[in-house]
């Protein structure tokens, strides 16, 4: 065997391997983007919704919000789509920060939901909700209240939790209390969408890191949240 061709068989497994991982990495990238686009959509049917009134009039006041475009019933989803959405934190001026990406795992969904899978938008009404994100990981519920928001038109935004989970399948609202559920970052995708590794304080606290991409998602925030 030549010293060229020897050459050229050691460096085909290393060569395998940079294409898998630059596969890997386009495949992140790929699915952060869809889940911003599948949250705006998400937020945008849920607002038109009339079974959503406590949902429109609580954004008005929260301090940061969770979309989940598709959560399944079973499971403790640790990644993938299935379990996988956005933080956005509202600063001043109404401005509201890039997306940070999350997991949600281990959710009661009750009776009222059955096998079938979930939109959830979560309301974050305390500054303590929002400060506890910041960490790898999560649980709602105990020390950080979580409920379900009230059902119907008229209703007004009048729970007090740290945490309201708004839900909805197959068109219809359903009850759902994410009290119990772990919230986990999602690091992978968030070195995807921005370019580096970056933490969630940097992307919805510090706000050292930005994308064009997730603009008409915060767009849509602010007009909702005035």
């Amino acid at each position: 065997m030549t010293t060229t061709r020897r050459l050229i068989l050691l460096a085909l497994p290393a060569l395998a391997l940079s294409i898998g991982s630059g596969a890997a990495r386009a495949d992140d990238a790929g699915d952060a983007r869809g889940t911003v686009d599948r949250a705006r959509a998400t937020l945008a049917e849920v607002l038109k919704n009339k079974e959503f009134d406590s949902l429109r009039s609580g954004i008005k006041q929260a301090k940061g919000v969770l979309i989940y475009p598709k959560v399944l019933k079973a499971g403790f989803m640790l990644g993938g789509s299935g379990g996988t959405g956005v933080l956005l934190v509202r600063g001043t001026n109404n401005d509201w920060s890039q997306p940070a990406f999350y997991t949600v795992g281990s959710v009661s969904f009750g009776v009222q939901f059955g096998g079938q899978e979930s939109a959830v938008v979560i309301l974050i009404n305390s500054q303590k909700a929002v400060d506890s994100l910041m960490a790898n990981s999560v649980k709602l519920g105990g020390e950080l209240s979580a409920a379900a928001g009230p059902q119907g038109t008229g209703q007004a935004a009048n729970v007090t939790a740290d945490f309201v989970s708004y839900s909805k399948a197959k068109g219809a609202f359903i009850g759902m209390s994410v009290e119990g559920s772990v919230v986990d970052v999602r690091a992978t995708l968030n070195k995807a969408y921005y370019g580096r590794e970056v933490t969630p304080i940097d992307i919805v606290a510090k706000r050292s890191v930005s994308n064009k991409h997730a603009d008409a998602l915060r767009k849509a925030l602010a007009a909702a949240s005035k």
